[in-house]
């Protein structure tokens, strides 16, 4: 056969993906049997659910398509087959219901996952999350613990518009009560994903749709059981000594393609994925800027009361501030609803030239 002969002679890794959509007529990733230990977002949220679900009988996952249709991004995929009706829940579309239950069975000692098909749809069910789920344990003086997990995908995905593309980690991350993660790598989502579902209070997790796909490479430690990673740690995913650029979730990727492009003019940028959103991992940030002293901040959020403003607020209002050789700089979403056109899409989320643009005016260079 033609194809064979392809594969048989080329040995690409293009090669055997064009075979695979031939004989399957599907778009197969083969990255993992290629290289041996990528791992996708996707199957890193996936495994951590797994493996805390089997670790504990209080773990049960409730939301939207979770069970019979694997979830709509497929992060449940195989754990309804394997776990069964009681542990893996399909609710109706009432995200304020089904968070409420999800409280409620916190209250009582289990350890629900509760899904939102989209942060969006959490403005539904807000209520719950705030009022219940992060206000109890003050509230009941300690005695109330409150172990739940809010999770699913958050921001800007592609093509979906002003009210399915809003980044609610600024929103969650100025109440008292909650822990809000905003993983990058599948080795963030890992870790951490454990990390909040063995937590004894709420937390909000919050994905990025565009990353699900996105494959990283992990060591055996990460494929690991026992892998968990702090909460409110943050990870310098890049050393530098010029300048230190600080993201979340997807600017991360953004950042580190501005980082490299800046390589290219002899700039070496520090990147600080920060992971936690609330607490947030100012040793790490102030440790930085003692050595670059040089920010710019990078998200996909809106710019007003963001999470670039609360840490450049914090900076300003630290002795921190004298290590500062320019003033910060916040490359963020643009101050509007999210427009449905591509190409004003495009240029309403932060881009790599923008980071090297806001880089090269800070340090006086074209």
């Amino acid at each position: 056969m033609e194809s064979t002969r392809i594969v048989k002679n080329v040995g690409s890794l293009f090669a055997k993906k064009w075979l695979c959509r031939q004989v399957l007529g599907r778009n197969l990733s083969v990255s993992a049997a290629a290289r041996g230990k990528a791992l996708t977002v996707r199957d890193a949220l996936n495994t951590a659910i797994d493996e805390e679900m089997e670790r504990d009988e209080r773990v049960f996952v409730m939301g939207e398509e979770v069970a019979q249709y694997d979830g709509a991004y497929k992060i449940t995929r195989g754990l309804w087959k394997k776990y069964g009706d009681k542990r893996v829940i399909d609710t109706p579309i009432t995200e304020m219901g089904f968070a409420g239950i999800a409280t409620g069975a916190a209250f009582a000692g289990l350890r629900p996952i509760c899904e939102f098909m989209t942060f969006n749809f959490s403005m539904q069910a807000i209520d719950h999350i705030i009022n219940s789920a992060a206000k109890t344990f003050y509230m009941s003086a300690g005695a109330v613990n409150v172990p739940i997990v809010f999770r699913g995908p958050n921001g800007a995905a592609s093509g979906v518009a002003a009210q399915h593309s809003q980044c609610f980690g600024a929103w969650y991350a100025h109440c008292p009560g909650l822990k809000v993660i905003s993983p990058y790598s599948s080795e963030d989502c890992r870790g951490l994903l454990k990390a909040a579902i063995r937590d004894p209070d709420p937390v909000v997790f919050l994905e990025n749709e565009i990353l699900y796909g996105l494959p990283f490479e992990v060591s055996d430690e990460v494929l690991s059981k026992d892998f968990v990673l702090p909460i409110g740690k943050a990870k310098v995913e890049r050393a530098g000594n010029h300048v230190t650029l600080i993201a979340h979730s997807r600017a991360v990727q953004t950042s580190l393609e501005a980082a490299k492009e800046l390589s290219g003019s002899g700039i070496d940028a520090e990147v600080i994925n920060l992971r936690t959103l609330r607490p947030l991992d100012m040793d790490t940030i102030l440790t930085s800027l003692a050595k670059t002293h040089h920010i710019v901040m990078v998200e996909q959020g809106w710019p007003t009361a963001g999470i670039g403003a609360e840490i450049s607020a914090r900076i300003s209002e630290s002795n921190a501030f004298f290590q500062l050789d320019a003033p910060i700089l916040r490359v963020s979403g643009a101050d509007i609803p999210m427009p449905y056109a591509k190409t004003l899409e495009g240029a309403s989320i932060p881009q790599a030239q923008d980071v090297v643009r806001a880089v090269k005016t800070m340090l006086n260079q074209k």
